[in-house]
């Protein structure tokens, strides 16, 4: 029986989300994405994903609050920000996210290659 792979992608860019969900779902995961953070956490609780692709800057909360939020609650996905803002507002969610909670976590530079998505989801 094979396992099924989640994909949670959250970002207040729905062209990005919708190159990451059809990336995601040619590599054979299962993708949920949005742009609201409530829906974010309330999948991530009903069906804990395997990977995370997630953007910084986006209105409250922002990248940076919502990897606490993540690292509250026990997150064991990998995680991939994407982000096309300064790399400062990335490394400090990247921060918070490898030292408070462990995770791992990869940053990309928006705009991001189709091949660097691809690696980064593999």
């Amino acid at each position: 029986m094979k396992t099924v792979r989640r994909l949670l992608v959250i970002d207040d860019e729905p062209d990005f989300a919708e190159v990451v969900a059809s990336v995601g779902g040619e590599l054979g995961y299962s993708v949920f994405h949005t742009d609201s953070a409530a829906e974010f956490k309330r999948r991530f609780i009903a069906e804990p994903p395997d990977v995370i692709v997630m953007d910084i800057v986006m209105p409250k909360p922002d990248g940076i609050e919502l990897m606490g939020w993540l690292v509250e609650h026990g997150c064991k996905a990998r995680i991939v920000i994407c982000s096309g803002y300064s790399p400062s507002f990335a490394n400090a969610a990247k921060v918070i996210g490898e030292y408070k909670g462990k995770l791992a976590i990869q940053v990309i530079q928006k705009p991001a290659k189709l091949a660097d998505l691809r690696k980064a989801l593999a």
